[in-house]
């Protein structure tokens, strides 16, 4: 098979949450670049108006919808709208997510009274758990039913190189919301391989996304990360792109329940 054909997401639907921005956004750019019938969903309806007028400027025409991953309702109108329109759904691209707040320690190296376990707020751990893990269960619940009725579907989801290391800057919620996502992907790939549905993670570390309230976009902090990063930076939104092409196309016709972390090297340990 020959590269083009090998890689190819012409003419399949895609659908992508939290895709107003980051890595969404760059996924949802690359298929339609590629040929893919794109749906944007994001709960920002501005940030969605205005990604699906960059993506037009590009020459790139997508659908959107606007949906909150945690409403149910919601995000199953919206795959369903997504599917009736496109003719199904070939592609997700489960990536809506939020941060769970700062870690344990603060970049001095010093402890913040507030982030210690035992003051930590359960509010801020039931949103983080809502977004990250019920928002993609309800994400794939919807799809999953197009998926069967067409006898084939690709799942990737969003996780992160913090599920399989603990943390200092991070917030503890959002680590076990990631880990908790690693045996969601094994599970799911078990269950849904009979149906010929595929379910892969893409882990990425540190990135200059809009999570944490754009934390890594600012310079000084993605200068103190990228200290721990053996590639001396943090992802930009693109460097996700290959991995979900792969996992997206022909080329990972036989790998189900895998995990591609596009971390620099960051679960490695510190960088030289």
């Amino acid at each position: 098979m020959k590269i083009d054909q090998l890689f190819s997401v012409s003419g399949k639907s895609a659908v992508i949450t939290g895709g107003a921005s980051g890595f969404g956004l760059a996924a949802g750019r690359a298929l339609a670049m590629n040929g893919a019938d794109v749906t944007l969903i994001d709960m920002n309806a501005d940030a969605l108006a205005a990604a699906a007028k960059s993506l037009a400027d590009d020459g790139l025409t997508v659908a959107t919808a606007v949906a909150d991953v945690t409403g149910k309702e919601a995000i199953r109108k919206a795959i369903d709208d997504a599917a009736a329109c496109c003719g199904g759904i070939d592609i997700l691209f489960a990536n809506a997510g939020i941060s769970g707040g700062p870690g344990f320690l603060q970049t001095d190296g010093s402890r913040n009274p507030a982030t210690q376990i035992e003051n930590q707020s359960n509010e801020v751990w039931e949103k983080v758990l809502d977004v990250n893990v019920m928002g993609i269960v309800k994400t794939i619940q919807s799809a999953v039913p197009h998926m069967k009725k067409q006898g084939h579907g690709r799942i990737v989801v969003t996780s992160s190189c913090s599920a399989t290391k603990t943390e200092v800057f991070v917030g503890s919620g959002y680590v076990i919301s990631k880990a908790a996502l690693g045996h969601l992907v094994r599970q799911l790939a078990h269950e849904l391989a009979a149906f010929n549905i595929t379910v892969n993670a893409i882990s990425p570390g540190p990135a200059a996304t809009n999570i944490a309230g754009g934390r890594m976009k600012d310079p000084e902090a993605a200068k103190l990360f990228s200290r721990y990063i053996p590639m001396h930076r943090v992802a930009q939104p693109e460097d996700v792109v290959g991995a979900l092409l792969f996992f997206a196309s022909p080329a990972s016709a036989y790998v189900t329940g895998a995990e591609i972390l596009v971390d620099g090297g960051a679960v490695l340990g510190i960088a030289d």
